[in-house]
């Protein structure tokens, strides 16, 4: 019977990241790139082998520790932006926090500095209706680094912007990475890989290729 026929979105899939690193994961739609993110980010869980972020399976983790995990490892970008609609871009990156039990003054020192960072400062109190696409993901990414994270998964980061703010967006997340951020995103666009520093092409989700990008 056919629906009881397993299907593996992945396939022995391993490979180990560097702190720091920034690479890009790419593919033919179906290959199983966002599929790959989404286990990395612990959206999903595999039916067999594990993640692991400081030599710690936290595929392991206990079911109630998983938000835990994610909110304090992992920060999310998204091709879409996910913003709040009714809330401005500083409430948008302040939520975030709010989540995460921070106090009140510390949450508006850091939404204020990573709006200011990602060049928004006359932008915070606009909502995502008044921002350009580029403008959102800029906020979307200060959202992402609202609570420290150690990695940062983006998912199509740049497929509902311009050439210019693509490349605006490339660079900050290097900058991240430069900073100590693990950055991994998953692209369609090559322009966008080739300027990371390493690109793992997915098909059929297995691993074809992991190289390293000359620039």
């Amino acid at each position: 019977m056919q629906g009881k026929i397993p299907v593996h979105a992945l396939n022995d899939v391993s490979f180990d990241v560097e702190r720091g690193e920034f690479l890009s994961i790419v593919g033919p739609s179906g290959s199983g790139k966002s599929t790959l993110l989404s286990m990395i980010g612990l959206l999903d869980k595999p039916t067999s082998g594990g993640v692991f972020i400081d030599s710690v399976e936290v595929t392991k983790a206990r079911e109630g520790d998983v938000p835990k995990l994610r909110r304090e490892k992992i920060g999310f970008v998204f091709q879409h932006f996910n913003l709040i609609p009714t809330l401005t871009a500083f409430e948008n990156v302040d939520v975030a926090m709010r989540f995460a039990r921070v106090p009140k003054s510390e949450r508006k020192k850091r939404a204020v500095e990573l709006l200011t960072q990602m060049g928004l400062a006359d932008r915070m109190n606009h909502k995502p209706s008044e921002l350009s696409g580029g403008e959102q993901q800029r906020t979307a990414i200060a959202r992402a680094l609202s609570n420290h994270p150690a990695i940062i998964l983006a998912d199509e980061p740049t497929g509902e912007v311009d050439t210019k703010t693509r490349d605006m967006i490339v660079k900050l997340l290097r900058g991240l990475s430069e900073e100590g951020h693990t950055i991994l995103v998953v692209t369609h666009d090559t322009a966008v890989a080739q300027q990371t520093g390493r690109i793992i092409t997915m098909r059929d989700g297995g691993l074809e290729s992991d190289n390293k990008v000359i620039n």
